[in-house]
């Protein structure tokens, strides 16, 4: 099974030890403690400031950035195990790819937000920026899931984090724009980032690995465990570095009821859509996470209570339309091998919620904001934008993230189509065999598999 054009013995060890020294090296020339985490720095300002220990931002944000962090590595993890055949790559791939984005992410987007005096200064929030950053290319993993080698992963890892900083950098510190829970810059961003991957890597005999696509009914309860996840935490999610106080909590708040109400739309639509009406398994764990995206904008808004619950109800609505009937669009007509459903669960839902946020963004007023509109939109408080102008740059930002997202993932594609990098072959994609030391069931399992097809083949010559 592993044949010399998959094997890994080579590739991946020398790919990871580069990609390791060469972070080790930057982080030695170039990353340093912030005077918040420095033991220096911390106690002085203690002194001069007459802080307690209990003062110190670590209290604050941690909590939110223990449940980003079990989002990144168990949500997203357990939520690609659908695949029958691919449990072990979807969990450990995973692992490896979040692993080195979160290192390479301090350094490119330290270089654009936190790099003064020839230093990165990083503190507990660049944790959970790059957590974020990390979440982007999980998002874009599941477009490509079960196709690409570790190899490959590893350098689309390694170039979409850079593409992303860069993005994130022009929305949020060139074009003001307000995004704190990353419709535009992690859902849109790395769901077209991840299609147009896809695209390039296109396969056009895929169906010889179709028998390997489907899920089983254990297959389908543990991705239903990374829903779970991924639904519980949200709101930490979009909150996670929003202004403490009430735009913390109204970001919770909004995000806590558009999920409830993107949960009951994709019950009813589910349904609605399917022969006999009856449930489907996918949709329920992808297109009920809907409401977590719509709102990512939006969140930190005077959005109300009402006003998110329809975003849900719209979201996990477009959803699993997409799931039952642009899936397949996409991969017949345009191409796009879409493994996950990204652009349905974080695609479509990112680009409603920029809209979203354009339209709230508009509507903003100092009346109803009160001294609270500088924390929300500093720009428009201090008089430099009116609320309109605002709303324009934020549809600038999602036009700039959808440039950058399709032409980098195009960019990257070519690159990850040189034959050198361990991709599996048309008849053995979504298949742990090809990559992992796997159980002797298993093995059996995937013979018999073999064992099929090739008797289908004799049959018919």
């Amino acid at each position: 099974m592993s044949g010399h054009t998959t094997n890994l013995r080579l590739k991946l060890p020398l790919l990871c030890v580069f990609l390791q020294f060469l972070t080790i090296l930057l982080f030695a020339v170039f990353v340093c403690y912030d005077d918040r985490t420095s033991a220096k720095l911390w106690h002085e300002e203690q002194k001069v400031l007459n802080k307690s220990h209990l003062d110190h931002e670590f209290y604050l944000r941690y909590p939110s950035f223990q449940d980003v962090h079990t989002m990144i590595f168990v949500g997203f993890g357990f939520l690609m195990t659908f695949l029958k055949r691919y449990s072990f790559g979807s969990v450990a791939f995973n692992f490896l790819i979040a692993a080195f984005a979160i290192q390479w992410s301090i350094l490119t987007q330290g270089f654009f937000h936190s790099f003064h005096h020839g230093k990165i200064y990083i503190g507990i929030e660049s944790m959970i920026n790059a957590d974020f950053c990390a979440g982007a290319v999980l998002i874009s993993f599941g477009a490509v899931l079960g196709k690409t080698s570790p190899v490959q992963l590893l350098l689309m890892t390694w170039l979409e984090v850079t593409l992303f900083a860069i993005n994130e950098h022009i929305l949020l510190n060139v074009l003001g724009a307000k995004d704190a829970g990353g419709s535009m810059t992690i859902h849109t961003f790395g769901a077209y980032f991840g299609l147009m991957t896809s695209r390039i890597l296109y396969r056009p005999h895929l169906d010889e690995s179709k028998e390997r696509e489907g899920s089983t009914y254990h297959s389908d309860l543990f991705a239903m465990i990374g829903t779970i996840f991924l639904w519980l935490f949200w709101p930490s999610f979009n909150s996670a570095i929003t202004a403490y106080g009430d735009d913390q909590q109204r970001t919770v708040m909004n995000t806590y009821f558009s999920l409830a109400a993107s949960t009951l739309a994709t019950f009813a639509t589910s349904a609605l859509v399917n022969r006999g009406g009856k449930l489907d398994m996918v949709h329920i764990q992808n297109a009920a996470l809907a409401g977590g995206v719509v709102v990512g904008t939006s969140g930190e808004m005077m959005l109300t209570p009402f006003g998110a619950l329809i975003a849900g109800l719209l979201a996990g609505f477009v959803s699993t339309l997409g799931f039952k009937f642009l899936t397949p669009i996409l991969a017949s007509r345009l191409k796009i091998q879409d493994t996950c459903g990204v652009h349905n669960l974080h695609g479509m839902p990112g680009i409603l919620g920029a809209l979203l946020g354009v339209l709230v963004t508009a509507l903003a007023t100092h009346d109803t904001y009160g001294e609270g509109l500088t924390d929300v939109f500093p720009l428009i408080a201090d008089g430099s934008r009116t609320a309109a102008y605002q709303g324009v740059f934020q549809l600038i930002g999602l036009c700039v993230t959808l440039g950058i997202a399709v032409t980098g993932g195009s960019l990257v594609g070519l690159i990850l189509k040189m034959t050198c990098l361990a991709s599996p072959p048309d008849t053995q994609c979504f298949e742990d065999q090809v990559y992992w030391e796997i159980p002797e069931d298993h093995h059996d399992g995937f013979q018999c598999l073999q064992g099929a097809k090739e008797l289908d083949r004799d049959t018919r010559a």
